[in-house]
C-alpha cells in the first residue's frame, strides 16, 4: 500500500476510485468497505484509494476533547495495508478544511487535487462543515464536477446488527474483548515500557511487569483480570494482566497495568511489550489478605491457561 502525506505529483498522475473517514479500528465494517471501493476500483481499471486523517477531527475542534482511540495512526495504516487497497492518503485536518462545504472538499481537495473520479461514501457517513450535507447532495455536486458518488451498502452480521467503532470502545471498556476482537477481526493490543513497580509479586511468587502505556490516547480495556499474550522482541508469550487499583494491597487511586508473564524471567525493565487481549477472566475484587490472593492467582492461571490452550 502506498502512504501519501502531501501533495505529490507521482501519485496524482492518475485517476482514482477513494472513500473517506477516519477509519478508527478499520474494523469488519471498514473491511467491508473498502472491499466495496477494491471491487468498483477494478471493474473501471482504477487504483483504490482510503483517505483518512492523522488526528481526530474532534480533537482539532475542541481543544479538551480527548481521543480514545482503538488504533494509533501507525496501528490503523498497518490494518488498511492489510485490506489490499491500493494506497492511502493521510490529511491532516485544520480549523482551515474544517471550515470547507462539502462541494468545496470534494471539488477542491479530492477532485482537483488528488484526481478521484468515483467516490464510495460510508452509507451513515457526513462530511463538510458543520457535518450539514448528506448524500443527496454530495451525489449532486458530484454531477456538477464530473464525479461519480456512490453510497456503500449498509454491513452487518446475523450475530452484530451494527457495527460500528463506538460500538468497538463500548465493549472493550466493559472488558468484553471477546466481543471487540470479533468486530475488529483482529486482536486488540497496546504497546507500553516496563518501569519500576512495586515488587509486591514477586514476593507472592506472581512477579508482574508494570507497563506504561506509550500513547495516552489509546483506549486501555476496563478493569479486571485479562488472558493476554505477550510480544518481546520476537517471543510470544502466555500470561494475565490485571488492569485496577490492586484494591488487596491499598494501591490508591492509581490505576496500574501488570502482567504476569508464565515461565519467565528474565530482567525485562525499560523494554517494550505489545499486549493483545484475549479475553476477561473476572473482574477485579479485594480479598481478605494475601493468601487468599495468592490463591485466587493460582486459580486465574489456570483459567488462563486453558483459555490460552
Amino acid at each position: 500500500m502506498e502512504i501519501v502525506y502531501a501533495v505529490d505529483a507521482a501519485f496524482r498522475a492518475n485517476e482514482y476510485v477513494a472513500t473517506v473517514g477516519f477509519f478508527d479500528g478499520v474494523h469488519a465494517g471498514h473491511r467491508f468497505l473498502i472491499e466495496e471501493l477494491k471491487n468498483i476500483a477494478a471493474e473501471q481499471g482504477r487504483k483504490s484509494v482510503v483517505f483518512t486523517f492523522s488526528e481526530h477531527p474532534r480533537k482539532v475542534l475542541h481543544s479538551d476533547f480527548q481521543p480514545a482511540l482503538i488504533t494509533t495512526l501507525e496501528e490503523k495504516l498497518f490494518q488498511l495495508s492489510s485490506t489490499g487497497v491500493d494506497a492511502c492518503v493521510v490529511l491532516d485536518f485544520t480549523l482551515e478544511m474544517s471550515m470547507l462545504s462539502a462541494y468545496q472538499f470534494l471539488y477542491t481537495i479530492l477532485f482537483s487535487q488528488y484526481r478521484v473520479r468515483t467516490l464510495l461514501v460510508g452509507h451513515d457517513h457526513r462530511f463538510g462543515h458543520n457535518r450539514a450535507e448528506g448524500f443527496a447532495d454530495y451525489k449532486k455536486y458530484g454531477q456538477e464536477m464530473g464525479l461519480e458518488v456512490v453510497q456503500a451498502q449498509r454491513y452487518s452480521t446475523p450475530e452484530f446488527t451494527h457495527i460500528s467503532s463506538s460500538e468497538i470502545r463500548l465493549a472493550l471498556l466493559q472488558g468484553d474483548v471477546l466481543k471487540a476482537n470479533k468486530l475488529l477481526t483482529y486482536t486488540y493490543s497496546f504497546e507500553g515500557e516496563v518501569i519500576g513497580g512495586f515488587k509486591v509479586g514477586r514476593k507472592i511468587g506472581f512477579p508482574t511487569a508494570n507497563l506504561k502505556p506509550f500513547n495516552t490516547e489509546k483506549l486501555i480495556p476496563g478493569t479486571g483480570v485479562y488472558a493476554v499474550i505477550i510480544k518481546w522482541k520476537a517471543d510470544q508469550l502466555k500470561g494475565m494482566m490485571n488492569i485496577g487499583l490492586r484494591p488487596t494491597l491499598d494501591n490508591g487511586k492509581s490505576v496500574s497495568f501488570e502482567i504476569n508473564i508464565f515461565d519467565f524471567d528474565k530482567d525485562i525493565y525499560n523494554e517494550q511489550l505489545e499486549v493483545s487481549f484475549i479475553q476477561k477472566i473476572r473482574e477485579e475484587q479485594k480479598f481478605d489478605g494475601i493468601e487468599a490472593l495468592i490463591e485466587q492467582l493460582n486459580r486465574d492461571k489456570q483459567t488462563v491457561l486453558e483459555v490460552l490452550g
